[in-house]
């Protein structure tokens, strides 16, 4: 699992993850989070990386809020 920065223009990628939830009520945006992890977790592919990757997001702050 990555923890370090990677990507290439994250603050390209924050603004347009933003735009993506514009005018959606907070149910759809839901369904949109869970179908954007789901689309994520498959190009990763890894089951070892994404059980880490849900361990470390748990741990987070805020994390079981």
């Amino acid at each position: 699992m990555k923890t370090t920065l990677h990507f290439q223009d994250a603050d390209a990628f924050y603004e347009q993850l933003l735009d993506a939830h514009t005018g959606l009520s907070r149910e759809a945006a839901e369904l949109f989070n869970a179908r954007l992890i789901l689309l994520l977790a498959n190009q990763v592919g890894d089951t070892r990386v994404l059980a880490d990757c849900i361990a470390a997001a748990r741990e987070l702050p805020n994390g079981g809020a």
